[in-house]
């Protein structure tokens, strides 16, 4: 039986989700704080975490990297409300599964639940490019899928930028499909989601005995991708030391594991994606200029899926397919109201954003085609939901009017700085340290608010 660890202080959905997954065979635990749910995983092992952002003594983001610190392999799904999307696109690349947004329907629920027990996000079955890459109609896109095209066959590095959800891992797919190696493994490491203490050994592998919890040996990203491709999504966090180990062995073609001196030569095509520009980061000093150098051999930058609306229903579509395997549903069409509802809305989340709001639909669709009813009011009718409605919590009094206005006053200088920190943190007079912590608290993701 699998145990499924709730984190919630929401006692009402604490109940619905322990009542309907112990019907549907699951073991349920439940924990009404962050640090009581980190004490219950030391305690007992669990398959899954269902995770609250918000919580009384900790946020989401915090008790996330505590939880893949005890143990980097355990998936965390995050309950959400609508107004935080932009703060769970950065849980899911610190290392969340996925997330879900209140209120929480319980089916859809259950079906993300099982994808993650299943493992499915790691699933690397060969998979032909047709399906692994959709297109567009936009000139940008078509654009984009010329260049894949072009540096295909070579080996050249190839670095991707832009928005987190934005498709750069369908882009980094389109290049290897059509590479001399699609018939070689494809794999992908999300450098954001491994913990700072793993790294080495998630990349370059360890032997048995080299630190402790190291009980046999493991071989690292780089042997796994050996002949095909390996994609780095979020290179820009990995660790200094890690970018040092990194450069040398694009240089060298060998890595060396963990606790052993040996040279293992590796024939490794790079594929590389950001959502900061990485030239900026070597501004702030946060990554290496040679490193940087040494990916950006080719660059490709994916727009924002709100610049190319016109491929908005082409991804719907798509991901409506998707829906109907996963769900058994057969939903076949979205109607015109519908359609003209996905293309007027910004999707600051993307693609991911997307496909949620597409699955959510079809689940509850209960015909052949998506009517306006099945898409969520926050979607439907975005300027009626601010962060402060959708959370029955809080409470209008003059600290909250404050946080507002102070956050809204950061995102105008990073607007104005293009978003480089350095620069928002003299607009506001205050040192960088303190624009990043103001960043964490007001939940602002500043690549693109």
């Amino acid at each position: 039986m699998k145990r499924i660890l709730v984190i919630d202080d929401d006692t009402y959905i604490c109940t619905l989700l322990e009542n309907f997954l112990k019907e549907e065979g699951y073991a349920v635990d439940v924990a009404f704080a962050g640090n009581k749910g980190l004490q219950k995983l030391k305690d007992n092992n669990y398959d899954l975490v269902l995770l609250d952002y918000r919580l009384p003594d900790s946020d989401g983001m915090n008790i996330l990297n505590s939880i893949k610190r005890m143990n980097s392999t355990l998936e965390v799904i995050v309950i959400t409300a609508y107004a935080e999307v932009s703060a769970a696109v950065k849980l899911i690349k610190a290392g969340a599964f996925d997330y879900v947004t209140k209120p929480i329907r319980p089916e859809e629920m259950l079906s993300l639940i099982k994808q993650a027990l299943k493992g499915r996000r790691k699933s690397r079955g060969k998979k032909s490019f047709e399906k692994e890459f959709v297109i567009g109609e936009s000139r940008q896109m078509k654009e984009i899928l010329k260049l894949a095209r072009i540096v295909a066959p070579t080996d050249m590095t190839v670095l991707i930028e832009g928005e987190t959800g934005t498709g750069k891992e369908y882009v980094s797919k389109a290049i290897h499909y059509n590479s001399k190696r699609k018939e070689k493994p494809f794999i992908a490491v999300d450098c954001g989601a491994i913990p700072y203490e793993l790294a080495n050994s998630e990349l370059f592998g360890h032997v048995k005995g080299a630190f402790t919890g190291a009980i046999k040996d493991k071989m690292g990203s780089f042997e796994a991708a050996h002949g095909g491709t390996l994609f780095l999504d979020e290179i820009g966090n990995l660790p200094y030391e890690v970018q040092v180990k990194l450069l040398r062995v694009l240089q060298e073609r060998t890595v060396n594991r963990v606790g052993e001196n040996k040279d293992i030569r590796i024939d490794v095509r790079i594929i590389a994606a950001t959502n900061e520009p990485l030239v900026n980061m070597v501004k702030e000093n946060n990554f290496r200029d040679d490193l940087y150098h040494r990916i950006n051999e080719f660059k490709i930058k994916v727009p924002p899926l709100r610049e190319r609306p016109e491929d908005i229903v082409i991804f719907a579509d798509y991901f409506r397919e998707q829906a109907n395997d996963e769900l058994d549903k057969s939903v076949k069409d979205f109607d015109d109201e519908v359609k003209k509802i996905l293309q007027n809305y910004e999707w600051m989340g993307n693609l991911r954003e997307l496909r949620n709001v597409v699955k959510r639909s079809v689940l509850l669709c209960d015909n052949e085609v998506v009517e306006s009813i099945h898409i969520p009011d926050e979607i439907r009718r975005p300027g009626h939901f601010s962060e402060k409605s959708t959370d029955p919590r809080s409470d209008v009094d003059l600290k909250e009017a404050s946080h507002h206005a102070e956050r809204q006053v950061i995102l105008d200088a990073l607007h104005k700085a293009d978003f480089n920190k350095s620069r928002a943190a003299k607009i506001l007079k205050i040192d960088r340290k303190t624009l990043y912590n103001k960043i964490n608290k007001f939940n602002i993701d500043p690549t693109r608010s």
